[in-house]
């Protein structure tokens, strides 16, 4: 069982009960063959909340992301996204797995970013961020075009509009992944290790876009990240997984100041004086 952290939270938790969640896992679990990646995991996400998830390679984070983005089917449990099943749908007064048209339509208010950016080659930097609104979103050309350099503006990309990724850095591709994922105007928008694949010296880069995005946005963030002092930054609340277990949550400064598990505790352990 997790950690109880509500008296840490204090008045934040008495305040996210009266909504509604946006986001709301009841013990998923995922397995592969005889290795289980999730155990039952209970995490709900709130209205413009930004939780970070952290814990150690293997623990799980990642795959938490990819079954509420559809890339991955969990082996048990329930996932609601604003008061919708995910993976189920009623049919004649009984659950039964969702079909594709049912997942698409749920999954179109989740945005996520990925590790290894998954631009098109091919394609110039503002076709890579028009293409989906045009064709997913039916956005007229005109406007898609001036959303996304607004988009590209924001991200620090809008002079790369017409270069292609091949003439981009690491961080420069994760800033137009970013603004990909945007201009579909996601509810819940999902960061899954963006900068693990990037240069050191570009981290700091995506991770002020991403503090930014943070500070101004309504959307609700699922930000799985090995970055501590981004984690403890940015999110409103923040969850450490081992195991395929949430061993333990709270605020940032509980988790990082006064963790009460030894297996946090051990886990930060390896961040110090860094």
């Amino acid at each position: 069982m997790p950690v109880n952290m509500a008296d840490s939270i204090g008045t934040s938790v008495r305040e996210m009960a009266a909504l509604q969640p946006v986001v709301r896992y009841r013990d998923i679990r995922k397995s592969y063959g005889e290795t289980e990646v999730l155990g039952g995991i209970d995490l709900d996400l709130y209205p413009g909340e930004k939780v970070a998830v952290i814990g150690p390679s293997g623990s799980g984070k990642t795959t938490l992301a990819r079954i509420l983005m559809t890339l991955e089917y969990p082996t048990g449990g329930t996932i609601e996204v604003d008061g919708e099943q995910l993976w189920h749908r009623r049919v004649k007064g009984r659950m039964v797995r969702a079909d594709e048209k049912h997942l698409h339509r749920i999954r179109s208010s989740i945005g996520m970013v990925f590790q290894h950016f998954h631009l098109f080659p091919h394609l110039s930097i503002i076709r890579n961020v028009t293409e989906a609104p045009i064709h997913v979103l039916n956005m007229p050309k005109e406007q898609a075009r001036a959303e996304a350099m607004e988009l590209l503006d924001k991200v620090g990309m809008k002079d790369k509009a017409d270069a292609y990724p091949s003439q981009l850095s690491g961080g420069q591709k994760q800033r137009v992944a970013i603004a990909r994922a945007l201009i579909m105007k996601p509810k819940v928008m999902l960061f899954d290790e963006v900068t693990s694949a990037l240069d050191p010296e570009l981290v700091g880069e995506v991770l002020k876009v991403i503090k930014e995005l943070a500070e101004e946005s309504s959307m609700t963030m699922l930000l799985i990240t090995h970055e501590m002092d981004f984690a403890r930054d940015v999110a409103d609340r923040v969850i450490f997984t081992d195991g395929g277990q949430l061993v333990e949550e709270g605020p940032p400064e509980a988790i990082f100041e006064h963790p009460r598990s030894e297996r946090l505790r051990s886990f930060l352990s390896r961040f110090r004086g860094r």
